[in-house]
Formats: structure tokens, C-alpha cells, sequence
């Protein structure tokens, strides 16, 4: 018997995880920045919003598909893009992810920082797949990425804009947490605690940002080295040339403002991505569901907006889509899986989302997509 059999929610798999990983690779999924008050409010604020059913409804079927972005998916649930996956499953990765986003019919976003690159996941899915950036100092390297994702057949960009410098995650920093892990007198022991974990690692590849061999980090690893590369001077100006050099479909994500959502629109943006990036950045931002019916207000039906953050349940979802959200993405649910399971553990975590969906848009007498109004929703004062 399978330990996923007993897996019945997001957080059974986050316990799994927890006794499969060393502490510092686990706290690097879980943990956020500062006082870590905006990564509890992510979920947490959810259940503030109430929801109020439509009694006497057939719900004989229920439709999830759509599309985002002009990419058709099978339920409105992002696979986003987070970095180095090999780190929470050396033999798995990026791979494993990629091919259960591809079972469960969703778009699957890859990290510019993958422990897996590019072509390699153009090898192994033909789902909807997008490729995700930052502005860097150097343009060149940039651009050759963009080339390459898409001669790969990447069908969208994704820009993040709310990592100008790394947030302080404290965790990290108790934990000595480098990527690739280095052993050393503070690391030794969880690493030693984790058998299975240190033998995947000792026995695959050296994890590395794989789209960028060249520019491999040393010293003290990807963060600081994210800190150098980082250009400060970003603007709305480089956001659109960035759009430009893409020329498809593209999302700005790390939104949390309004009128910075009709900058999204000003500039021919596709889609708005609200995000606090999982608490990780600026502690004491709000959950990005407080966020979202203002951004909503503010851009119509102008452009696309995708929501990440705290979604744990099919609940989380229909109050998203209700208020204004196009699809929402998620990261650690399925960072968990991939901790606790591997490949098995990722469709889980998906698999879960999904029939949680179906089951409370039924009993809210919504048999698609489109019913997901706002009516539905009871929002708490802010």
C-alpha cells in the first residue's frame, strides 16, 4: 500500500513531504519572508469569503474546460513555474511535473531557473507549455532564451516583477539553505536524517540552473547570484520591450495593485498574474484573494487576469474565478506532491485540485465556468 492511499488533501501531502525531505529543502518550499504574515494569510484569508449555493440546479455535467492566454487546458489550474524542481526530486524534477501537468490536461509553466531545460521539456510534453522570465542586466541572454523557448514550441511568456531584489526568508538563512545543498556543520545532520534523499542526490546529476550551464553560480548560490543579476532599473518601458521580443501571449505576474493592472493593459499585456510570489518577497502584502475585486474593477474584461497564492481547495478556486480570475496557478500543492511522491505524488496533488473543483462547483449549482459569478460569493469587510 502506497503512502499517497492515505492522502485524502494538500496538507496530507505537505506531511508527507515534510518526513521525506531534510528540513532545509522542505523549508525552502514551505517557508516565506520575514515574520512569514502574508504566507499565512494566503490560504488563510480564503475562508473569509463565503460561499451561497443555487439550490435546484442539474448538475448532471460539469464542464471545467477553458483557455488562458489562447492555450486550451482541461480545468482552469496553472502548473506555475518554480525553481530547480530537482531539488525536491533529484531522479523527478521539473520532468515528473511537467508530464503530470500533461496527464491532467493543464498548462504547465517552466522556470527560467529549472533544474531542466528547455528543450527538455519540449521533449517530453506537447501540453500547453510557458516559459517564465526576469529582466536581466544582460539583454542578450534574455533574448537567446526567449529564442530558444520558443523554437521549442513554448506557447506563452510569463514576466515576474515582484523579485527586483530576493526577499529575506529567514528559514534559509537558520538552515545554511544553498542551491545546490552544501553539507557542512549545519546541514550535515537533516541531510543524514534523510537517507533515501541523500542517495538520489549522491546518484544524479548535480543540480544547476540548466537552462544557463554557463552562468552556473558559485559562492553562496542562487539567490545571491539572482541578487547580482537582477536589474534594478527595470521599468514599464522594459516590460514592453520584453512583450515586444517575445510577440506572443504574455503575463506580467507579481501584480498587487490596481493601477499597475492598467499599466498590464497599457501595455498590450494578455494577462495580469496577481501574486505575492507564495509570501516569499514583501512580508505584510496582502493575500492576493483581498487583492483580486479591485484589480478585477479596474481592468474589465480588458485582459486576462490569473491568480496564485494560498489555493489549497476547489473552494479557493470557485472564489477566485467568481470574483474576477480567469485560472488560477498553483506552486507548493504541487511542490509538495512532488517532495512527498515524485511523478505520483504531483498528479495527486493536481488530481485532488480538480475533483475538489468539480465536486463544490456541483454543490454550488454552477455546471461551468461562466456560472462562476459574483453572486456566488459573500466578501468579509477588509
Amino acid at each position: 500500500m502506497s503512502a499517497l492511499d492515505h492522502v485524502n488533501n494538500i496538507g496530507d501531502l505537505r506531511r508527507l513531504a515534510r518526513k521525506r525531505l531534510p528540513r532545509m529543502v522542505f523549508d525552502y518550499i514551505d517557508g516565506g519572508a520575514d515574520d512569514e504574515v502574508t504566507l499565512q494569510d494566503n490560504p488563510g484569508r480564503f475562508a473569509d469569503y463565503k460561499l451561497l449555493w443555487k439550490a435546484l440546479v442539474d448538475i448532471s455535467e460539469i464542464d471545467l474546460k477553458t483557455s488562458v492566454m489562447g492555450s486550451a487546458c482541461d480545468a482552469p489550474v496553472i502548473v506555475t513555474p518554480t525553481a530547480a524542481q530537482r531539488l525536491f526530486s533529484p531522479r523527478g524534477g521539473e520532468a515528473a511535473v511537467a508530464r503530470a501537468a500533461d496527464k491532467a490536461g493543464l498548462i504547465y509553466g517552466l522556470s527560467t531557473l529549472a533544474s531542466t531545460s528547455i528543450e527538455d521539456i519540449a521533449s517530453i510534453t506537447d501540453g500547453p507549455k510557458w516559459f517564465q522570465v526576469y529582466v536581466w542586466k544582460d539583454r542578450d541572454l534574455v533574448e537567446a532564451a526567449l529564442e530558444r523557448a520558443r523554437a521549442a514550441g513554448f506557447a506563452g511568456l510569463i514576466l515576474t516583477v515582484d523579485v527586483p531584489v530576493a526577499g529575506n526568508r529567514e528559514r534559509d538563512h537558520v538552515n545554511a539553505f544553498t542551491i545546490p545543498p552544501k553539507i557542512n556543520a549545519t546541514t550535515v545532520s537533516q541531510v543524514l536524517a534523510r537517507p533515501g534523499y541523500l542517495f538520489d542526490m549522491l546518484t544524479t546529476p548535480t543540480i544547476s540552473p540548466a537552462n544557463y550551464t554557463d552562468l552556473d553560480p558559485q559562492g553562496d548560490g542562487i539567490i545571491q547570484y539572482l541578487n547580482r543579476q537582477f536589474d534594478r532599473t527595470v521599468t514599464w518601458e522594459d516590460a514592453k520591450w520584453m512583450k515586444d521580443a517575445w510577440g506572443g501571449p504574455f503575463a506580467i505576474k507579481g501584480i498587487a495593485r490596481a493601477d499597475d493592472a492598467r499599466r498590464c493593459v497599457d501595455i498590450g499585456a494578455d494577462a495580469v498574474w496577481i501574486s505575492n510570489h507564495g509570501g516569499r518577497q514583501l512580508d505584510t502584502a496582502p493575500a492576493t484573494i483581498d487583492t483580486l475585486p479591485d484589480i478585477a474593477a479596474a481592468v474589465g474584461h480588458q485582459i486576462e487576469i490569473i491568480l496564485d497564492g494560498g489555493i489549497r481547495r476547489g473552494t479557493d478556486i470557485i472564489k477566485a474565478l467568481a470574483l474576477g480570475a480567469r485560472a488560477v496557478a498553483v506552486g507548493r500543492p504541487y511542490l509538495y506532491g512532488l517532495g512527498a511522491a515524485g511523478e505520483a505524488g504531483v498528479s495527486k496533488a493536481l488530481d485532488f485540485l480538480i475533483t475538489s473543483l468539480e465536486r463544490d462547483m456541483a454543490l454550488c449549482g454552477a455546471t461551468r465556468l461562466n456560472d462562476l459569478t459574483p453572486d456566488l460569493v459573500r466578501r468579509p469587510a477588509l
